[in-house]
């Protein structure tokens, strides 16, 4: 609540929060956190599907398990870098459509707002596929195996049985799942997104997290940047909370 620029600060009172919620750079910040939020379920379901093959030891597991738990033991900064060559206009995406003869589709997938979030929510989602897939991996092994062979005495398939019976037992592991992706999204990226587009172009990948540097650190409005962070704890935990209560196992 301050006009606080590193060095010396003036009380200015909670007119600040008001100024933010009638400037539209902030809500189209925000709205670049919502979208990122719909890539949530695609970070959790893909690495489920992974998992499942996983558990059932398809051939070469043990070889696909360390490829895919590989995202986790690199670097924000390394992925970014990554990511920037494959979707670079000579990069292996548009040369991939080059090949099957979509040149028409070949674009600077960093230098347009319409794409450029696109690339980072992509890029986020296999950078979690590691995570979730071991938590997966983690729950299925504490299912009790007797329960699996009732069901195929039963006549049950293994599409039915994951259905019925996996999905629903992993409900705790989900729960955790949407946790750890969800606080990931909103305040993990800030590397991501320095090293791909430095929140780019325009606002078109600029989040909450990085919109705090910006202010702080960019145009020395560190008043500013605190109160923004106060607003993304706030906005992380309301939907922290409603996804609990959504997950919430009945008694």
């Amino acid at each position: 609540m301050t006009n606080w620029n590193g060095i010396s600060s003036t009380w200015i009172g909670p007119s600040t929060y008001v100024r933010l919620f009638e400037n539209p750079i902030f809500w189209r910040v925000a709205e670049n956190n919502g979208l990122l939020l719909l890539s949530v379920p695609v970070a959790i379901v893909i690495p489920l599907m992974i998992a499942a093959m996983l558990h059932e030891h398809v051939w070469g597991w043990r070889f696909f398990r360390s490829v895919i738990f590989l995202p986790t033991a690199i670097s924000w900064v390394v992925i970014g870098m990554v990511a920037v060559r494959i979707f670079s206009p000579t990069g292996p995406i548009n040369s991939l459509l080059g090949l099957i003869g979509l040149r028409y589709l070949q674009t600077d997938f960093l230098g347009h707002q319409s794409t450029a979030l696109l690339a980072v929510s992509l890029t986020f989602i296999w950078s979690m596929v590691g995570t979730n897939t071991i938590i997966f991996l983690t729950g299925m092994s504490t299912l009790d195996p007797s329960i699996f062979e009732a069901a195929r005495l039963d006549g049950a398939t293994r599409v039915g049985m994951f259905r019925m019976i996996t999905v629903p037992l992993l409900k705790r592991y989900f729960q955790f799942s949407f946790v750890i992706t969800i606080v990931t999204a909103f305040t993990a990226l800030f590397s991501l997104i320095f090293i791909m587009t430095g929140g780019g172009p325009g606002y078109g990948t600029t989040t909450i997290e990085f919109f705090v540097y910006q202010q702080a650190f960019d145009i020395g409005q560190f008043g500013t940047g605190a109160m923004l962070g106060v607003v993304l704890f706030v906005g992380l935990f309301v939907v922290s909370m409603v996804q609990m209560r959504l997950m919430r196992s009945d008694d």
